[in-house]
């Protein structure tokens, strides 16, 4: 999976320490819900840090843990326009 990321994305993920195997991660397993302005929040429920789990192994996780709290919104053609670190939970609409 090839990411695309706008210069705001990427500048964002390196202030951030997000590092992009997490990006690539979030994008392949993450829960997807819509966000203001016809954009999607991609995230990392239960269900899909299970699925990331299998994916890499759980001592990897265990390495990643700190970096998969973040969250994504995602625009037209799954292009990345930002990335933060989730303080509080994804409110559902």
């Amino acid at each position: 999976m090839t990411l695309d990321l706008t210069q705001h994305a990427a500048k964002r993920c390196q202030q951030r320490a997000i590092p992009p195997l997490v990006v690539d991660l979030v994008m392949r397993f993450g829960r997807r819900e819509r966000a203001i302005g016809g954009a999607e929040k991609v995230f990392l429920d239960q269900r899909a840090r299970r699925q990331v789990e299998r994916y890499v192994g759980a001592r990897f996780v265990k390495t990643l843990e700190r970096h998969l709290d973040v969250y994504l919104v995602v625009g037209e053609g799954d292009r990345v326009i930002t990335a933060a670190h989730r303080l509080e939970r994804i409110k559902h609409h």
